[in-house]
């Protein structure tokens, strides 16, 4: 029974703790787009011709991050031959070029949606938004460490 309870309390913990990361993460993605609507100025019919066509960006380029993150893991250096090595340089040289495809797609798609003035400045907004999400990252950890 005490084995029984212990799993139990683990699984609920670890569920617990997927269930908060999972809410950060929409937490975050509701304050880019907030950021993001609200930089650009877009009118409510740019941003329904914009939200979907950026979205299914994000998506694609999580995905793609995520492949190429499991096949950087699965790198074995110490153990890694020459013909190995050759062959996680072209995978990482495809993963470069299909990150510039996405690329290309999404301004080709947005020009549908919204002037180009609006994704050039769309570049330089994603950017401050990497910026402050990293200073405050900062700001906590170092607060954090201040109270440890």
């Amino acid at each position: 029974m005490k084995k029984t309870f212990i799993t139990l309390f683990f699984i609920a913990l670890t569920l617990s703790a997927f269930g908060q990361k999972k809410e950060r993460q929409e937490r975050i993605k509701a304050l880019k787009i907030a950021f993001i609507t609200e930089k650009l100025e877009l009118t409510k019919a740019e941003a329904q011709k914009f939200w979907p066509i950026y979205n299914a960006y994000e998506d694609e380029t999580d995905m793609l991050r995520h492949n190429a993150r499991e096949k950087r893991r699965g790198l074995k250096m110490e153990s890694l031959s020459e013909t190995e090595a050759k062959q996680a340089l072209q995978d990482f040289l495809a993963f470069e070029k299909e990150q510039l495809n996405l690329k290309t797609d999404l301004v080709e798609s947005l020009l549908t949606a919204i002037p180009a003035k609006k994704i050039i400045l769309l570049k330089i907004v994603e950017e401050q938004f990497k910026k402050q999400m990293l200073e405050e990252f900062q700001k906590r950890r170092e607060k954090f460490k201040n109270k440890g």
